[in-house]
């Protein structure tokens, strides 16, 4: 009888082995260029490849739509898609209906600015137009890069009041109560976006992941193989600029996100000086607090705005900033290469003697 009853518990564990729920995972990864102009890579653990395969093709399908509601540059009217672009050419003239993601991300960023301190404003387009235009000259030809003209910037600043952009929950539709006011969606776009892909994979079979999308990462659950989070590296700002892989922090957790903006993402240069993408709305120039600032928070999309207002503001405002928050924790990289952490973030700092074991 013992034979017999250890026999029927080994079959037991075996068919318990196969059944729905007890397949074994393995760790599957893919890599896609061609959405927010940055490498995207998934890495997720699926019973098999043909859900991971599927699942993959949905975050790729999902960022490719949502790459299109936020270009700031493109129309896709011919698709039937109304993207920022679209808006910025037609929202002056009359209330225009979108999409209820591209209408989720401007009620989310109008009703964060003021918790951000006015630092992170989607409505900034008319002076981050100019200095696109600029950067995009200068990287054409290097020799003639110049500065845009503070007047210039000047005479656009007073077209960047977020109050001028118009919601209207009923109808779901975006109006701009002052005609040269221009959206810019960057500084949020990417996170908005990964956080939407994240709740995605939260939700289904494949709850296991991570997702890198250049500066944005997101972590669902822990990794299937014993490891109780996932490693995120914070790149060295001067391997990014030299195109090494360094990277001068590690840091463990799952069910989060980590975002990190930087002067290294994208910039051009002015008489040997770079001048990046951040703009400080004070001083319309670059800010020049910080090599970089990441943000851990549960929201992508929250970390993401959370990291350019932190950039924006000199250390002790940033930090005061970041510490009156719930839930977020930071870590800044100074210009001499130094670094700074709140308590939370030195817990799961590999420097500070935090492992995923």
């Amino acid at each position: 009888m013992k034979k017999l009853a250890a026999a029927l518990l080994l079959v037991a564990l075996c068919l318990a082995l196969i059944l729905p729920g007890h397949a074994e995972m393995n760790r599957y990864s893919s890599v896609f260029m061609d959405t927010f102009d940055t490498v995207i890579q998934l890495i997720g653990f699926a019973d098999s490849q043909q859900t991971y395969d599927m699942w993959a093709e949905a975050v790729h399908q999902q960022y490719v739509y949502m790459h299109k509601l936020f270009d700031t540059y493109h129309s896709y009217e011919s698709e039937g898609i109304v993207s920022v672009y679209t808006l910025n050419e037609k929202a002056a003239n009359e209330p225009v209906k979108v999409d209820p993601i591209l209408y989720g991300l401007l009620k989310f960023c109008k009703s964060h600015y003021e918790t951000c301190q006015g630092q992170t404003n989607v409505a900034m387009g008319s002076v981050l137009s100019i200095w696109h235009h600029y950067r995009d000259a200068g990287l054409s030809d290097p020799l003639s890069a110049k500065l845009p003209p503070m007047d210039t910037l000047e005479a656009a600043l007073p077209h960047t009041d977020i109050s001028n952009l118009i919601l209207d929950d009923a109808n779901m539709t975006v109006y701009f109560a002052d005609p040269e006011m221009k959206l810019d969606v960057g500084a949020v776009a990417k996170g908005y976006a990964t956080e939407i892909v994240g709740q995605m994979l939260l939700a289904g079979d494949m709850n296991s992941f991570i997702i890198s999308a250049g500066g944005n990462v997101r972590l669902g659950n822990p990794p299937l193989d014993g490891r109780k989070g996932w490693g995120v590296g914070i790149q060295d700002p001067d391997g990014a600029v030299f195109g090494l892989s360094d990277i001068v922090e590690t840091l463990f957790l799952a069910n989060g996100s980590v975002v990190t903006s930087g002067d290294y993402q994208r910039f051009y240069t002015v008489d040997g000086k770079n001048y990046h993408h951040l703009i400080d709305p004070d001083t319309l120039m670059p800010a020049d607090h910080f090599r970089s600032v990441s943000i851990i928070a549960e929201d992508s999309g929250w970390a993401d705005m959370l990291s350019t207002a932190a950039y924006l503001m000199p250390y002790e405002q940033s930090r005061a900033f970041i510490e009156s928050l719930d839930g977020v924790e930071a870590m800044w990289i100074f210009p001499d290469g130094s670094k700074e952490m709140t308590a939370g973030a030195a817990k799961i700092a590999k420097s500070r003697g935090a492992t995923n074991k």
